[in-house]
């Protein structure tokens, strides 16, 4: 699933290519990935609007309009947008002044396109935690402040810091060389200082890098993103660590892969 630095990329794609467009027409060729309203509304409701302004909150990207609505785009693990698109593999596809369209492309029919009069009240957004980039390092160890939980669960979780998923939370934590299976409690003082200073890192890199093209993400050219060749961690298991030789081990945390290096990380 596009994490904060894909969706991030995403976005500034977007306000290069597509912001100020006039959306002139929709075509739905699979209503499925439309959530809210009725496709023939969602249509509707778009058709005229212009391109105002482009955000993103956590992994979902949201385009307001200038009719006052605003489209929100979950993108899940398959779902694409490319621009200037064909329509040959698009589910949804959006004509734009200038004569070029935006496709909406999602193979496994799992992304989540809603209209909305105001996206800052879908139960999703109102549930996140912070953004990453708005955090301070104080602020950051007083969410840790008697966190039980597991360190790499807790980074996942939407609720306690938006964006990060299972890929950066693992390149995160071997960068600052914790197990992801220690406590958020049992944490010293430097070591959430230096993990917190690797969020902002790895997701400042991940981003300047486009993001990391593993499975279906692209960028909305259609190229892939080129930070996946940093990887250290995620997609290693069985190889040796870049920095100690160890096996980079696999183990499952809360239904997810995790890969990390029982050496480095302790």
């Amino acid at each position: 699933m596009p994490e904060l630095p894909e969706v991030e990329t995403i976005k500034r794609d977007l306000e290069g290519t597509v912001l100020g467009r006039k959306i002139l027409g929709v075509a739905i060729n699979n209503p499925a990935v439309i959530r809210q309203p009725g496709p023939t509304q969602f249509a509707a409701g778009l058709r005229n609007a212009v391109i105002k302004r482009i955000l993103r909150r956590a992994k979902v990207l949201i385009l307001e309009l200038s009719n006052g609505k605003a489209l929100t785009v979950h993108l899940k693990m398959t779902g694409q947008l490319v621009y200037p698109g064909n329509g040959k593999t698009s589910r949804v596809s959006f004509r734009l002044s200038g004569n070029n369209t935006l496709d909406f492309n999602d193979q496994r029919l799992f992304a989540e396109l809603r209209l909305l009069d105001d996206w800052r009240e879908l139960k999703f957004i109102k549930e996140l935690g912070p953004e990453p980039f708005d955090l301070t390092i104080r602020s950051f160890k007083k969410l840790l402040s008697g966190r039980k939980t597991r360190i790499k669960p807790l980074l996942m979780d939407q609720t306690f810091i938006a964006g990060i998923g299972n890929l950066y939370a693992a390149e995160i934590l071997f960068r600052a060389k914790i197990n992801p299976e220690r406590s958020a409690v049992s944490l010293a003082e430097a070591e959430k200082t230096l993990l917190f200073k690797e969020i902002v890192a790895v997701l400042d890199e991940a981003i300047k890098c486009g993001g990391s093209s593993i499975d279906d993400y692209v960028r909305v050219s259609g190229k892939r993103g080129d930070y996946s060749r940093k990887h250290k961690v995620y997609g290693r298991q069985g190889k040796p660590c870049m920095a100690c030789k160890t096996v980079i081990k696999k183990i499952a945390m809360g239904g997810r892969g995790t890969c990390f290096c029982p050496r480095c990380q302790k």
